[in-house]
This record gives C-alpha cells, structure tokens and sequence, in this order.
C-alpha cells in the first residue's frame, strides 16, 4: 500500500465544516463551510506547497543566515530557503506527526510530534495541535513544551490561506495594525517599522485589495483579539482568521496564483532569534500555547 503525500488523512465534522488533517507537519488539508472554501486546501495526493496549512515550529518567518546567539552561544540553522540565504519557518513542517486522542469525538482531532535536538537548536520540544469545530468555526490550539533540561527560545506561527472561492484582487479585505515591517526585496530581510494609517495597507476601513502585493509583518494589532476578514462583494460571504498573536503576516499568495490570502498569526518577527524582539523563551518544563480560530 502506498503512502499519501500528505501521510494520514483525519477528517472532522461540525456546525457546517468540515476539515482534513494530515500527519505530515500535523497541518490541516482544507477547511470548508456548507460545502464552499473557507481555507485554501490541495489535493490528497499532493504535498503541500506555499506553505498551505503548515504550522511553524520552533520559529514563524525567516532567521538571515540562519545565524543567531543564545545566552552566550552561537547557532548555525540549516539554510532552508537557500536563494535568499535563510533559515525558514521552523522545523517542523515535514515530519510525521501522531494521533494524540482517541478519536471518539467527531469535532476533534489532536496531534502530537516530539521535537529533538539538532545542528542550531539543541533543544527538545514535545508539541501538540489540537482541532476543534463547531458552530464557530475551526479552533486551533499549538502548545509547545520545553522538556529538555536548558531554556529554549520560542516562537510560533502557521500558513493558512483565507478563501471565499475567487481571486483575492476581487475581495474585500479588513483588518487593523498600527505599523508594517519593511523588508529588503532580495533576502526579505527585516528594515524596519512604519506606520499603516495611510500606507497602501491601510484597510481598517475594509477595501478591495486589487492587485496590491503584500508579503509583510504587521504589529500594533490591539493588544487583544484581531481578526481579517476576507469577503466577496457580490455575495458576501466571508472568510474570517481570529487569534491574539502581536504579530501577523500577510501574503498575497503570488505563489498561488492569488487564488487566496494567507493570514499567519505570530508570536514573534521574523529574526526575533538574533534581535529577542518578542522572543519567548521557555524554561525547562513550561508550556506556551497559541489559539487561533477560522469560521465562515
């Protein structure tokens, strides 16, 4: 018997949705709501590709040069993005995740992975995804805790693609931050922080998007819950991601064809391993946990 791309398909049912999830990066294969696209799926003899519904573990975003010091001493990350010379979007993305419930619960599916130590991150992590629909959508707990004996930095994020089933240049996008982090064209390096209001990615008021590229960090997101939503102005159906991270990354899914938006929450920006800017740091036997819910 041949083996999926994606590893092992667990499907989930509730209010309206329904999701696969997968055990290769334990992401999540689509999500729908009366049968339309709230997140971006592929099929189930692909792999993923542009990162859709992967979770980014030990770290969101991008590390230059892979190089970075942790009290006192310094790493070395493989360069997983090697045209631009970085270490990208964590560890954790291809390797097999495992069941972690018993299964009895049609609205849940929980998944663990055990992260060890190894070249540039000498630590071990035991993670946990656990997946919970209802009548609100899709909820997404990312727990990490630190079970080596070292304190171990931290950070999180995830790479799901927001749809409503057309373009994304034709949808009404709204969400608030209060500044945008600049990066460098060729290495997607880190320059700076602006501010939003009356930037091109002002869209507090809600807009069309157009042909607008956006592949940025936002922050200042309100000290609390934000969401973005996305919507089809002709129908009005939306698509909406909720979390309380102090940081999101936005991407227009050039990658994709614009087909969708990719709306990644995140605990830290991206070089927060060689800046400590957000950076959590977990002690051995502390946990740090991460919600985000998607609903339609």
């Amino acid at each position: 018997m041949s083996v999926l791309p994606s590893g092992e398909q667990w499907s989930v049912q509730a209010g309206g949705y329904a999701a696969t999830v997968v055990s290769v990066g334990g992401g999540v294969r689509g999500l729908t709501y009366d049968g339309r696209p709230v997140l971006l799926g592929y099929g189930e003899d692909e792999p993923a590709h542009a990162g859709i519904g992967q979770h980014l573990f030990p770290w969101p975003n991008r590390i230059s040069d892979g190089k970075y010091t942790f009290q006192g001493v310094d790493q070395q990350l493989a360069l997983t993005e090697p045209t631009r010379q970085n270490a990208i979007h964590g560890l954790t993305r291809w390797a097999n995740w495992e069941r972690a419930d018993d299964g009895t619960d049609p609205a849940v599916v929980e998944v663990g992975h055990r992260l060890h130590g190894q070249p540039g991150y000498p630590h071990q992590l035991d993670l946990r995804l656990t997946y919970r629909l209802g009548d609100d959508g899709l909820t997404v707990d990312a727990t990490a805790t630190n079970v080596g004996a070292s304190d171990t930095p931290y950070g999180y994020g995830t790479h799901p693609y927001l749809s409503v089933g057309r373009r994304i240049d034709e949808c009404v996008l709204e969400f608030s931050a209060a500044e945008w982090l600049e990066v460098s064209p060729e290495r997607m390096t880190p320059i700076g922080l602006t501010p939003v209001a009356g930037s091109p990615f002002d869209f507090a008021a809600g807009r069309v998007l157009g042909e607008l590229d956006i592949d940025n960090a936002f922050t200042g997101l309100g000290g609390g819950s934000w969401s973005v939503t996305l919507t089809d102005p002709d129908t009005g159906a939306n698509a909406v991601l909720t979390s309380d991270t102090p940081w999101l990354q936005l991407y227009t899914g050039a990658a994709i064809g614009r087909t969708a938006l990719a709306v990644e929450p995140m605990t830290c920006p991206p070089n927060a391993f060689i800046t400590g800017q957000d950076l959590i740091v977990l002690k051995p036997g502390e946990s740090h946990t991460t919600t985000l819910r998607v609903s339609a």
